[in-house]
């Protein structure tokens, strides 16, 4: 006992009771362990196998299996299959495994990998992967494509991270390893790089071995009697001179993803649903051979109309540049807003000039041509041209397919000129003509329309190149200083390149109308030019094609090489590609060396048609042939192989054109003038299908 000494408290210790032990118990698997070793008749050798060393137990298996019958060891061989099957790409980290993945470059291994498991699936859906993928066949996705797959944009919500956190292989992340450099985590796109591949892949496949013919048809060379000119009292031609039946010969030619326009020397344009291959329209107006047409991609609602944006002057947002303009340019050029009253409310949409739809004139005046040219010439007439000027609204060069991006209108237009001299403008949805712009002399013989601009840019014979606002109607630039007839043109931003027969070109600055320079260097008539922006390449009669520097207007190459008359031409950022009548396609390189890459005896006759993209080339002649050739990756830039017919042989082939979709061709059989429309879309593509990827 313990005392405190400055207390009475007696504190007595208390010691634990002990733990009772358990109740001892029987065990429930000694029974049966017991049950089963007088059960089990392989229970002494598989303790007499315990107890051997490794050695020994490979040599006892072995003396089993020879004791064994077939049945047998079929029993063995099928119990320990499943026993030795190890998934290694679910057992490896997400990284090593999308490494493992990344050395797979042929596509439809990566589809036969997705049907063994559902975890490969999942790991083979990835979109890193189908990225890497299309970049490594070319099939890179463009932005203008990203934005209309992801309306909402950028942003991300909660509720996407979320999803985001609970996918376990989303995307690959860094490995420690010495390994190919692999992305970080980011969010799931919202665009599939999966069915963006599937589609490029199926319609690269269709134009390689098939296509569908959507429709196919047939006009008559000759109209008939009914379709004679009027005769007067006398029994003569109205007019005095003798008109000869005009011919249903196609001319000219625009296409992109919903229409196709032709234009035919009878006068008629026709304009043909690329999607379906009916035909939608039939423009009559012209009052002879229609010798150029234009398409113009209509807005359908998904994207925003542009806006004319300037550079930063100082000046505030809302603040309009037009109003520093001075008075007698504003009397020069009327006000962009004064169209004509009488026009139809439907042809006034088409064209955008809807102001209610804007909410105010102010923003139908930012969206007019017209004002975009006098603001940029107004404060360069008051400043000396120090002023800012408006940003372009497109330095994108000129489509070979004759079509250009709009102004935000909602309609499509067709842009159209000919020997009646006039230009035309017409509404593709209503079929009506809206314009009818007078101002050349002589025959339009080509036309272009500037990229989300309203400008159109026309060459005649009169030896004149005029600049018209096809949204106002009305004539703004008239560009002389050829003295023959103008036969070709292309157009790049602000900057028109023409060819003539005085065998010069031209190159001109449309908003101010000034000759920036003069390519001197053909001895004979310019018949082709194409122009990117930063070369400029002519082609003429006397066999050579040129090479120009745009800025400076110095000759870079002569390049040689056709023996004839050089017809076609197209520009890419790494080749130039020319067509001959001496049935020759010569394909150059844009290097300083300017070499050959390849010469190809594509035709028996004329060269008539050529268009090429990254991948194909197509070609057409007047052997009645349509040929495709496609660029061999492997054989090095600018090297292609040939690689089918795209149609029967005819008679003579006119024109070919073509988008990644479609394509069209003009031809002569049986004395008929026949239209063929090809589709090389996926057969379910825009039906909600899904388009497949075949792994045989």
């Amino acid at each position: 006992m313990a005392t405190h000494p400055q207390s009475s408290t007696l504190y007595m210790p208390i010691v634990s009771p002990p733990t009772p032990a358990p109740s001892p118990r029987l065990s429930a698997f000694e029974p049966l362990s017991i049950a089963a070793s007088i059960e089990d008749p392989a229970c002494n050798a598989r303790r007499e196998f315990a107890t051997l060393t490794p050695a020994l137990r490979f040599q006892y298996l072995a003396g089993l299996l020879t004791d064994c019958t077939p049945a047998e060891l079929l029993f063995i061989s099928t119990t320990i299959t499943p026993l030795l099957r190890r998934d290694f790409l679910k057992d490896l980290p997400a990284e090593l495994a999308f490494h493992v993945l990344s050395f797979i470059d042929d596509p439809k291994t990566l589809v036969r990998a997705s049907r063994v498991s559902r975890t490969w699936r999942q790991l083979l859906d990835d979109q890193w992967l189908w990225r890497r993928m299309c970049d490594l066949h070319g099939y890179s996705m463009q932005e203008s494509e990203a934005e209309q797959e992801n309306p909402v944009g950028d942003s991300v919500t909660e509720e996407d991270l979320d999803a985001i956190s609970n996918v376990s292989v989303s995307a690959p992340t860094v490995s420690t390893l010495s390994m190919q450099q692999l992305p970080l985590p980011t969010p799931r796109p919202r665009v599939s790089y999966r069915n963006h591949f599937r589609y490029e892949y199926t319609t690269t496949s269709n134009w390689l071995h098939g296509g569908k013919l959507l429709r196919m048809h047939r006009m008559p060379l000759v109209p008939s009697s009914r379709q004679t000119p009027p005769h007067n009292a006398h029994g003569d031609p109205q007019g005095g001179q003798v008109a000869q039946p005009s011919s249903a010969i196609p001319t000219s030619v625009a296409i992109d993803t919903n229409w196709v326009v032709v234009g035919l020397a009878n006068s008629r344009i026709h304009v043909f649903s690329a999607r379906t291959g009916v035909l939608s329209r039939t423009l009559v107006g012209h009052e002879s051979g229609v010798w150029a047409v234009s398409l113009v991609r209509g807005n359908d609602g998904t994207k925003s109309p542009p806006v004319n944006r300037y550079e930063p002057d100082g000046r505030g947002d809302d603040e309009d540049p037009a109003d520093e303009m001075d008075m007698d340019f504003d009397e020069e050029f009327p006000d962009p807003l004064d169209y004509d009253p009488l026009m139809p409310p439907t042809l006034r949409h088409a064209l955008g000039l809807d102001v209610s739809a804007e909410g105010s004139a102010k923003h139908a005046r930012r969206r007019s041509a017209s004002d975009i040219f006098n603001s940029a010439g107004g404060r360069a007439r008051r400043s000396g041209g120090s002023r800012a000027r408006p940003a372009p609204y497109s330095s994108k060069p000129s489509e070979p397919s004759g079509a250009s991006d709009g102004w935000g209108q909602p309609h499509a237009l067709v842009v159209s000129g000919g020997c009646d001299k006039d230009l035309r403008v017409w509404d593709v949805k209503s079929g009506y003509c809206i314009y009818v712009l007078a101002g050349h002399t002589s025959t339009i013989r080509c036309l272009k329309v500037l990229h989300s601009r309203p400008l159109a840019v026309t060459g005649s014979r009169d030896r004149t190149v005029r600049v018209w606002d096809i949204q106002r109607g009305r004539l703004l630039r008239t560009l002389e200083g050829h003295e023959q007839s103008v036969r070709c043109l292309d157009v790049c931003d602000r900057r028109v390149v023409s060819g003539s027969y005085d065998c010069t070109c031209r190159v001109w600055d449309i908003e101010t109308g000034v000759c920036l320079h003069v390519l001197r260097g053909h001895f004979h008539q310019i018949y082709s030019v194409a122009f990117d922006g930063t070369r400029v390449a002519s082609g003429g009669l006397d066999t050579t094609v040129r090479v120009w520097d745009a800025s400076t207007g110095a000759c870079l190459a002569l390049l040689q090489g056709h023996t004839a008359l050089v017809c076609q031409l197209q520009l890419s950022p790494t080749m130039l590609a020319t067509g001959g009548s001496d049935g020759r396609v010569i394909v150059f390189s844009l290097d300083k060396s300017f070499t050959t890459l390849q010469r190809l005896s594509a035709h028996d006759s004329s060269v008539t048609g050529l268009q090429l993209d990254g991948r194909f080339l197509v070609t057409s002649g007047n052997d009645g042939r349509v040929r495709l050739f496609r660029f061999d990756r492997a054989g090095g830039p600018g090297k292609c192989e040939y690689v089918r017919e795209l149609t029967e042989p005819t008679e003579s082939v006119w024109k070919v054109a073509f988008t990644r979709e479609t394509c069209a061709v003009m031809s002569k059989r049986g004395g008929k003038t026949v239209m063929e429309i090809w589709s090389f879309r996926p057969e379910d593509a825009g039906m909600g299908g899904k388009m497949r990827l075949h792994a045989s």
